[in-house]
This record gives structure tokens, C-alpha cells and sequence, in this order.
């Protein structure tokens, strides 16, 4: 049999894209997956409705937090009750090629590899843009350029013991894939775009400020970079993030 996929996505809000991430999975032609919802709004009208919807969905766990505890945390919860040789991470608003696992868990064994990602497309209204990801990145690459999209991330269950998500409320992933990169974790990413990333108006990842706030907190803090340091990286992290949005508006 194939080894498990544990499907791992937080939800604050809006249903719809919830619905066709979820449908996503489903379609998926590698079939060996759990679904683990980690549902983190106080509000549980919607909670009552994706119960409704999926009550026949056996492969779909359901984790209901009490409070709104954020996607780090809410990661973190799905990386304890996932039962899967390995982990995909999916945004509640992005949703996957059909292919997805089968091309990207054949690619992982193929490189023995702990960790992949992908190239990915993103969605702004009407328009697909696609974004190419390097094939590898170093530790030093990696801190002047966050670009390892969250919802095209497996990785192996076993690394959640080298670390999970801190508690940021954005660039939590980054700090992660930081962390196992300085732990000599390999990864590699494939230039096949497997994902579609929804950049959705109003979304946290677009708090300028909260973003400015934890990627210093990225570096000083978790890093360990002095002041001066976390500064500087935290303005070529800004330069690359400008420059990669004015790309997509090309």
C-alpha cells in the first residue's frame, strides 16, 4: 500500500474556497490521504454547515478550537493528530492539481528527500500567473528570499520532532524552513507547477507591518542575527518581496 498523506489545513473563513480546496484533495490520483481540518473561528455557523457537508467523508478529521488560536498554532495541532508518513500543508483559499501528490511524493523518494516544494500559480481575479521556484535553496539563499509557497509544501512526519511552526501570526513557515535547513534537512522543489495560490485581497500576508514585525523576530529572535543584522535582512527581504510582486503585475 502507499504510505499516508496527512493533509494538514487551518480554516478562519469563507467557505467557498474552503469547499473547492477540499474538493482538490479529493480528486486527487494518489488516494492514500487523511484530511485534518483544524476549524479556528469562534464563530461555528460554518463549523455546523462543512459537518453537514462532508458528514459521509470518512477520510476528513475535524479539530475544532476552542478560540481562535491562528494558523501556527492550528498547524501545529494537525502536525500532532496526523497519523501520515507524510505532511502537506494547504492554505483553506488555495487549491491543488490533480497530480499533485502522486508527481510530488514519487519525486521526494526518487531524491530521498525529507522535504519538497513546487512551482506554483497564482490567482489575482481573473489572471494566472506562474511562479518558478528554485530547484534548491541554501540556508544563506534562503534568508534574502522567502519563496517556498506554504501550500506546495510535503514533508516527512518525522521532521515535525526537529521543530514546528512558531508562534508568529505570519512568516511562521519561513522561520521553519529555516530552522530545518540550518538542521541539514534536504530539500528540493520541482519546476512543475502543482498548486494554485490565491492572493485574496485583504489577507494577513499582506498586513505590511505584522510582516516587517515578524521577519525581524525571524532573524533576531530565532536566528539569532544581532539588531543591525536582523535589520539589514529584513530590508533585502523587503526589496525581493517588492520585487517579485511587481513580476506578477507584469
Amino acid at each position: 500500500m502507499k504510505d499516508k498523506v496527512s493533509v494538514i489545513i487551518p480554516f478562519h473563513k469563507n467557505l467557498e474556497y474552503l469547499f473547492k480546496s477540499i474538493k482538490s484533495v479529493l480528486n486527487q490520483t494518489y488516494k492514500n490521504y487523511e484530511i485534518i481540518l483544524i476549524y479556528d473561528n469562534d464563530n461555528k455557523n460554518d463549523l455546523k454547515i462543512i459537518k453537514r457537508k462532508f458528514k459521509k467523508l470518512k477520510k476528513l478529521i475535524i479539530v475544532e478550537n476552542k478560540i481562535n488560536l491562528g494558523v501556527a498554532k492550528s498547524r501545529n495541532i494537525g502536525l500532532s493528530k496526523s497519523n501520515g508518513k507524510y505532511i502537506a500543508f494547504l492554505d483553506a483559499d488555495d487549491y491543488w492539481k490533480k497530480n499533485k501528490l502522486k508527481i510530488q511524493i514519487n519525486f521526494m523518494k526518487q531524491n530521498s528527500l525529507d522535504l519538497s516544494y513546487s512551482s506554483y500559480e497564482i490567482l489575482r481575479g481573473n489572471m494566472k500567473k506562474k511562479h518558478t521556484v528554485k530547484e534548491t535553496y541554501t540556508y544563506d539563499e534562503l534568508l534574502k528570499k522567502c519563496d517556498i509557497g506554504l501550500s506546495t509544501v510535503i514533508m516527512k512526519s518525522k521532521l515535525s520532532n526537529l521543530g514546528t511552526f512558531p508562534i508568529l501570526k505570519t512568516q511562521e513557515d519561513f522561520a521553519l524552513w529555516l530552522k530545518f535547513l540550518r538542521k541539514g534537512v534536504k530539500l528540493m522543489g520541482i519546476n512543475s507547477s502543482l498548486v494554485y495560490w490565491r492572493d485574496t485581497p485583504g489577507s494577513l500576508s499582506k498586513n505590511v507591518i505584522q510582516k516587517l514585525k515578524d521577519s525581524f523576530k525571524v532573524y533576531y529572535m530565532l536566528e539569532n542575527k544581532n539588531f543591525l543584522e536582523s535589520m539589514f535582512r529584513v530590508a533585502v527581504l523587503s526589496k525581493n518581496k517588492l520585487i517579485k510582486l511587481y513580476k506578477i503585475k507584469k
